[in-house]
């Protein structure tokens, strides 16, 4: 025993460690979520043990978290407080994280641009504060969507309970102002609890609390789904599915960071899928990976997976003993706590560089951010995810077309050899030249083939593809424009160095077929020669 000790040392206090700051937080979000306190400490402790046995990040500590439980807490505002249904989702939600894991996706769910990542958590952040307003003043949380919880604000500001503020304040003002020297030895969320709670019981005796919480292990629940519960559901889940994902390896990606390793992405997800499954079954809310409780844990010195699934039996311990202190917990010092949560999920250093950001990132950070506070989760992600690409594709496209050049004669910068000058300077400009670099693609096709046929005054142009590494079809589709377009004129198109994707491309989409013997060359001087030769038959 003393072996293992010493051998495991630093993975036994990050746990204990990573339970500490867990152990607050689990509360306030199962409470926050609208699913209870044990339902929070459960999706701890089986998605924290499950994750860190199965998952593919050694020192990663997983449990709910902010943006895990303001979805949840959505789902099950909108199922009307069914919670079987809302586990149904948590259960559905990691099949998917699993079916994403072994299908490899693991790498992709990482591609999410960061304007968008950074609009959808502060967005969260938003939410997390928005839903904590009213414990914090002494009300019950208003029902419907945000927009109208911020309806009901001034009237709840008008008249707050001041008891209930008060804990608020003070608990807010622990989880700011907490010396350094002492957050590194007790974490702010459990100085609050327990200071929060001793001055419930003793100064403010009015406050709302927790209530009563069950002990005991919980009671295994298979979801029963009707066909018509299956579309709501689904939806739900896959929310919470790439949420859950993205939170996770991000998490990841900040833990190989700091300890200068590497994670398996695709084992992380379904590690992930796993806890969440079990935490749905078990009637726990869903968790992600957590980079505060992460971070604590490496800190303390974790080496392994077991300091993951042993800050979950230190939380499977204070469930089984310890619910009935909990239950005293008041309301007001889990919002002081989750405020400060909500506070810090929101990307404020990204909102501090906005005046000198781009400004289409800026309007996409934004645009999502609005969308995930005032409409939904999903619809956020969709439409962050759809502007930042097509801002990317404008940009690339611009790009391409610099790389695009008409050539009529021996121009400075034109790259041509003396033989290939030598055909366009006798053509007199009856043969053009048209080269371009990069990849083709529907963002820039058109343009091209306005340039392409803008070029007046020539019988033949010749088009350079040898510096072009793929097409896609649209960019093929606009050339065979061009072509048919001078083919009805009586003049010709010819293309020259094409390498093997480009062809696979026009052949595929049956650009090729339109072009007759001598239109394909190897090279730019053979597809000069062939333009000269047409020119002298003309």
């Amino acid at each position: 025993m003393t072996e293992f000790a010493s051998r495991y040392r630093g993975d036994l206090f990050g746990g204990l460690t990573a339970a500490i700051v867990a152990l607050p937080l689990a509360l306030a979000f199962g409470v926050a979520s609208g699913a209870g306190a044990l339902a929070g400490l459960w999706g701890a402790i089986l998605v924290g043990f499950l994750a860190a046995v199965f998952g593919g990040t050694c020192h990663q500590v997983s449990g709910p978290t902010g943006p895990m439980t303001v979805v949840m807490a959505l789902i099950i505002g909108q199922l009307g407080g069914n919670l079987a249904l809302a586990f149904a989702v948590v259960v559905c939600a990691g099949a998917l994280q699993i079916v994403f894991g072994l299908a490899r996706l693991g790498q992709y769910v990482k591609l999410v641009p960061h304007p968008v990542v950074s609009g959808f958590m502060s967005g969260i952040g938003v939410i997390i504060i928005v839903l904590q307003l009213a414990h914090g003043l002494g009300h019950e949380p208003p029902q419907g969507e945000v927009i109208e919880k911020l309806a009901a604000l001034p009237a709840m500001v008008a008249a707050p309970g001041y008891e209930a503020l008060l804990l608020c304040l003070f608990c807010l003002g622990v989880m700011i102002f907490t010396p350094r020297r002492i957050a590194t030895v007790v974490p702010p969320p459990l100085i609050a609890i327990v200071l929060g709670t001793l001055a419930g019981v003793f100064l403010f005796p009015g406050a709302a609390v927790i209530g009563e919480i069950p002990t005991g292990f919980p009671q295994f629940s298979w979801p029963e789904l009707s066909l018509a519960d299956m579309p709501t559901v689904l939806r739900y889940a896959l929310i919470l599915a790439f949420l859950g994902s993205i939170d996770s390896l991000l998490t990841s990606l900040v833990a190989d960071s700091v300890t200068r390793t590497y994670h398996d992405s695709n084992r992380e997800l379904v590690g992930q899928g796993i806890g969440n499954m079990a935490a749905g079954l078990f009637g726990g809310i869903a968790g992600a990976g957590a980079t505060m409780r992460t971070l604590v844990n490496i800190r303390a010195g974790a080496t392994s997976r077991l300091s993951g699934a042993f800050h979950a039996l230190i939380l499977l311990a204070v469930v089984l003993g310890f619910g009935g202190a909990a239950s005293h917990v008041p309301l007001a010092v889990l919002a002081g706590i989750l405020l400060k949560v909500g506070y810090d999920i929101i990307d404020w250093p990204y909102l501090k560089r906005c005046r000198i950001a781009p400004r289409g990132d800026v309007v996409v950070m934004f645009v999502t951010l609005a969308i995930t506070v005032f409409i939904d989760l999903m619809t956020a992600v969709a439409v962050g995810v759809v502007m930042a690409s097509l801002l990317f594709v404008a940009r690339m496209a611009d790009v391409q077309m610099q790389g695009a050049r008409v050539t009529r004669g021996n121009e400075q910068g034109a790259g041509l050899a003396p033989d290939e000058a030598a055909i366009l300077d006798a053509a007199g400009g009856r043969i053009v030249v048209f080269q371009i670099e990069g990849p083709l693609s529907f963002g820039c096709a058109r343009d091209v083939s306005r340039m392409m046929q803008s070029t007046s005054g020539r019988d033949a142009l010749v088009v350079d593809l040898s510096a072009v590494p793929f097409m896609d079809t649209s960019a093929a589709m606009a050339l065979e424009e061009v072509i048919i377009g001078m083919r009805e004129k009586n003049d010709r198109v010819i293309l020259c160095g094409m390498r093997q994707p480009v062809r696979d491309t026009l052949e595929k989409t049956g650009v090729l077929a339109q072009l007759q013997e001598g239109q394909v060359a190897a090279s730019r001087l053979q597809a000069l020669q062939s333009a000269r030769g047409f020119l002298t038959a003309a």
